[in-house]
């Protein structure tokens, strides 16, 4: 009896060290991440270096995969239907706080498991150099002398760029539509389009314009912001040019489909905190102009859902809300 309690015993000490060892092995794989926007945009460059540093991390590679269309919501999707075992990732951006009040997919935060927040960076007014507008007044004038004819881009239909033209053009009291909005797969084709002539205004970031403004394409006329952005003292805020209050930016982070399993969350929680401290990431970021946020885990849970509600409020300001399909 005591030799089979032995037996027993020893049998069942090796099972559980067998199933530690399984669960301490993640990753054993390469890992994907999903990208909801177009290749060469802010978006994929900022999935891109944390992609390659949490590599280093994790000692798996960590492909990036561009999946767009349905302003964000295919990528958005395609990351909340995944297997959740952690061998599928994704970068949520701020069109995962604004799709469900859009009627556009009843995906919402809750969707997901929160792994990081790592880029936060304010909406700005872009034109082509050459414009004959050189102020964010004069651009204004232009518009209300001309409603329905200058043409904006950077984002879907309803995407954060967007909300942002549409939500200024209302602070300043003008009607939305006096500038149409074109959709498009991001901000990287919406700034060749500028420069193309086939558009006017590019309401998206500066680190996303900043190719373009700094082939010598592109001017910024203001940053919607409180601050001017360190990397481009010259540009003025709403404030400053217009007198407008109006802020709104975009952010981005790293999520699982929801139901990751704890010790997997922990380790990539863990792994995206050690990335975005790193100096590699922050010296990218720095050089793009990007600004580096951070939120773990059940903060950056929070952190969306604070963001739901914010936005949820501008877009039924704007009416752009409706309720999503069945």
């Amino acid at each position: 009896m005591t030799n089979r309690f032995l037996l027993k015993s020893a049998l069942a000490l090796a099972a559980g060290l067998i199933v530690g060892t399984a669960q301490a092995a993640w990753p054993e794989r390469p890992i994907t991440m999903i990208v909801p926007w177009g290749a060469g945009g802010g978006t994929d460059a900022t999935a891109r270096i944390i992609a390659a540093e949490l590599e280093k991390q994790l000692g798996q590679p960590v492909n990036v995969v561009n999946r767009t269309g349905g302003n964000g919501v295919v990528g958005h999707s395609a990351i909340a239907k995944a297997k959740p075992d952690g061998y599928t990732l994704g970068m949520l951006t701020v069109e995962i706080a604004m799709m469900k009040r859009q009627g556009l997919t009843k995906l919402a935060p809750a969707d997901y498991t929160p792994l990081a927040l790592m880029n936060v960076d304010p909406a700005a007014v872009s034109v082509s150099s050459t414009a004959p507008y050189k102020t964010m007044a004069e651009l204004v004038e232009a518009i209300k002398a001309n409603p329905g004819k200058l043409k904006a881009s950077g984002t879907g239909q309803g995407g954060i760029w967007h909300i942002a033209m549409a939500g200024l053009l209302k602070n300043i009291k003008l009607d939305p539509k006096d500038v149409p909005f074109i959709p498009s797969n991001g901000a990287a084709p919406a700034m060749l389009e500028l420069a193309a002539g086939g558009i006017e205004i590019v309401p998206t970031s500066l680190p996303e314009a900043r190719s373009m403004i700094e082939a010598g394409k592109a001017k910024p006329l203001a940053v919607m912001s409180a601050q001017r952005e360190p990397m481009y003292p010259d540009v003025p805020t709403l404030q400053e040019s217009i007198g407008s209050d109006w802020t709104i930016g975009v952010w981005r982070g790293i999520a699982g489909p929801k139901n990751l399993p704890a010790d997997v969350t922990q380790k990539l929680v863990a792994a995206l905190k050690n990335v975005n401290e790193s100096k590699e990431f922050k010296d990218f970021m720095k050089s793009r102009g990007f600004g580096v946020g951070y939120a773990g885990g059940a903060d950056y849970g929070a952190f969306m859902q604070k963001s739901e509600h914010d936005l949820g409020e501008v877009i039924a300001a704007i009416g752009m809300a409706r309720e999503p399909a069945q």
